[in-house]
């Protein structure tokens, strides 16, 4: 049997047996490289650019828990026992968490990781869902006036709903572009998808990003999503310049991704899909020193090289959990506002109008969620992590060896036989 390592260089080298030289026209070119094997990937580049990273403005649904519960038997008695004894109706899919780190820890964390560990130019994009409040509380600084408008933009279609990460929008349409662009979030009937995607990439510094395109992430079904994906990708793609490569994601998922991305001929780009306190897994290592340039790089000249980071040599399950732990710890160096768990909690208010942490909607948090988190806290030692690390080995949710994809600008360009 074939473990994640084989599967996606098979995957990978089936792709490129495909592939047949030729010198016109340039065609997407990506490079993957991981840092644990490949410490030399760096050298020659100026900058690493970190894209999809969330902070405490971005509102995760919690629409999924009822449905967690179904398959959980104690969890579901527990859950239904607090509902009929709330004294608000509970509504899960209004409610919602937000990530712990704030904007300016979030940037801090993403600079941190390119400076000290790459040490190339750190270009930051925080990405939050459907809103800018990130960028724009930073670039209330005035040293942080370069840092991008940038966000996840949630687009409904079909019965599903796809996020396309939406990079250095300009400050002087930024408002008018989010307004335009929430107002179809909210009632698709209200705009024109095709006209706003072409609005963007009509802007020749935005960059437009399918995040994560083959996450399920409604449960409809692998073979209906699959159909729904191909239909947005047969009517939009030439408005979104690359897939990315999320390393938050499965090592099925991301080859499965590679192939999609061969399929459509387009770029692979690096999303970190940070929520916790971890910096992000994937960067995109560039010769560019703006994200203006950066735009360029990827729209025009059609070049990506995507670096994976050591954490992301570690069990994705660990690295999951790990984020957990980040979401339900205290942090008492945070305002009181936002120490606990469920300060960072929202629910629609008593009386319907706006949305409240859910800590001051009880006297304290249900005891079956309190001994629920006490057990999971408890991976959080280290003799516990180092023997999940042991009966969990890193690496083998997804491995990209350095050679496996490769561009050369300066010897040949590949054009798919489809």
């Amino acid at each position: 049997m074939l473990d994640g390592d084989d599967k996606l260089c098979q995957s990978v080298r089936t792709v490129q047996q495909r592939r047949t030289p030729r010198t016109t026209p340039r065609l997407a070119q990506t490079k993957v490289s991981c840092l644990w094997n490949q410490p030399d990937a760096v050298l020659n580049y100026q900058a690493a650019v970190s894209l999809h990273s969330h902070t405490n403005r971005s509102k995760e649904s919690l629409h999924f828990v009822p449905k967690f519960a179904e398959s959980h038997p104690l969890l579901k008695w527990a859950l239904e026992r607090k509902v009929k004894t709330s004294t608000v109706a509970v509504n899960f899919p209004k409610a919602y968490w937000t990530p712990p780190l704030s904007p300016e820890l979030s940037f801090t964390a993403e600079r941190e990781q390119i400076e000290n560990q790459l040490g190339l130019q750190a270009l930051v994009a925080l990405t939050d869902h459907d809103n800018i409040e990130a960028p724009l509380a930073l670039r209330a600084e005035p040293a942080n006036g370069e840092i991008p408008f940038a966000f996840e933009w949630s687009v409904p279609f079909e019965n599903a709903i796809f996020h396309l990460g939406i990079h250095n929008l300009p400050s002087r349409q930024v408002h008018s572009i989010m307004a335009d662009l929430s107002a179809y979030t909210e009632n698709p009937a209200s705009r024109n998808l095709a006209e706003l995607l072409e609005m963007l990439d009509d802007l020749p510094e935005v960059l437009v990003v399918f995040n994560h395109p083959l996450w399920d992430l409604y449960g409809m079904g692998r073979q209906e999503f699959l159909g729904v994906v191909d239909r947005f990708l047969d009517n939009y793609v030439r408005y979104i310049h690359a897939f990315e490569l999320n390393a938050t994601r499965s090592c099925d998922e991301n080859h499965g991704v590679i192939e999609l991305s061969d399929r459509w001929q387009r770029l692979m780009i690096s999303g970190g899909d940070r929520h916790g306190c971890e910096p992000s897994g994937a960067v995109n290592l560039t010769k560019s020193q703006s994200f203006g340039e950066f735009a360029h790089e990827i729209r025009v000249q059609k070049l990506s090289h995507v670096l994976f980071m050591p954490q992301y040599a570690n069990s994705l399950l660990l690295r999951t959990i790990q984020t957990l732990l980040d979401v339900i710890r205290e942090y008492p160096e945070f305002g009181a506002e936002r120490r606990r768990w469920d300060d960072r909690v929202f629910h629609p208010s008593r009386s319907g109008i706006g949305d409240v942490p859910i800590s001051t909607m009880w006297r304290g948090s249900p005891a079956f969620i309190e001994r629920t988190f006490s057990l999971v806290r408890i991976l959080e030692r280290g003799a516990v992590r180092r023997a999940l690390a042991r009966v969990l080995p890193g690496r083998s949710d997804l491995e990209l060896k350095s050679d496996i994809l490769e561009f050369s600008p300066e010897e040949v360009v590949y054009e798919t036989s489809l």
